[in-house]
Order: C-alpha cells, then structure tokens, then sequence
C-alpha cells in the first residue's frame, strides 16, 4: 500500500527596515564633572526593521523552511515527490477625476467629471504564497 503525505510550507513577506543611529555602551567609564563615573558611548549605524514588503517574499526564509520540511520528512521515511508552488496575485488600481486621486469605482461617480468620463490605471502582479511538497513513504 502506498502511503503519500502533502505538507504546506508558508512564504512570508521580506522585511524592510532602514538605517538609523543609536548610541551604544562601550563598557568604559569616565571620572564626571564631581568625581562620579558616567558611562562612555559611540554611535553605530543599525539596520531596524520598520515593517514587511507587501510584494517581495523572504526567498532565503521559505528556502530554509523547505529545506526543515524536506528533513522531517526524511526522517519519517517519506521520499520527496514534487514541490509545487502555490500562487496568490494581488491588483492595485486608482481613480482621477478632476485632478483629485481617489479609489472608488472606475466608472462611479462620473458626474463630478466634465464630460462624464474618468479614467484609472491599474496593475496586477502574482507572488509565491507558498509551497506544497508532497512525499511518498519508502517501504
């Protein structure tokens, strides 16, 4: 009898951050202005993370969480099959009428536009929401 195992492995978005400036302990004191000690510091550029993409998954993340399920898969004694993809999309799209940028629908409100027309632009993109593998169990 074959026994087959399908595990879902989620992508999670990149995180982004920026640079910023912190003062850091260096571990040495000084003598202060009346005899007490204060502390002596530098300041270092750290890298802070301020929140996710909201287009570009952590390829090296979902790497390594694949390569974890691959493991513990092979360690039950199942052999790997086929890794699939799966897919999300997402669209994006906007409204101008009168110089005034807003989202409602493309063609709602049309009589605050001269002539009764308005247009929009718009994009679509997919992205790897994550994988599923599937396995076989070696007998």
């Amino acid at each position: 009898m074959i026994k087959n195992k399908v595990i879902y492995v989620n992508a999670f978005f990149k995180p982004v951050g920026k640079e910023v400036t912190v003062e850091v302990l260096t571990g040495e004191k000084k003598k202060g202005l009346f005899g007490g000690e204060k502390d002596i510091t530098r300041k270092e550029t750290q890298w802070k993370q301020t929140g996710f993409s909201d287009h570009e998954i952590d390829g090296e993340r979902l790497s390594n969480d694949v390569a974890k399920a691959i493991a513990q898969l092979n360690q039950e004694d199942y052999e790997v099959i086929s890794v699939l993809p799966v897919i999300s999309g997402g669209y994006y799209y906007k409204y101008k009428a009168n110089g005034i940028t807003s989202s409602p629908r493309i063609f709602g409100n049309t009589e605050a536009v001269s002539g009764g027309a308005s247009y929009g632009f718009g994009y679509g993109y997919s992205y790897t929401e994550g994988v599923s593998i599937i396995a076989r169990k070696v007998s």
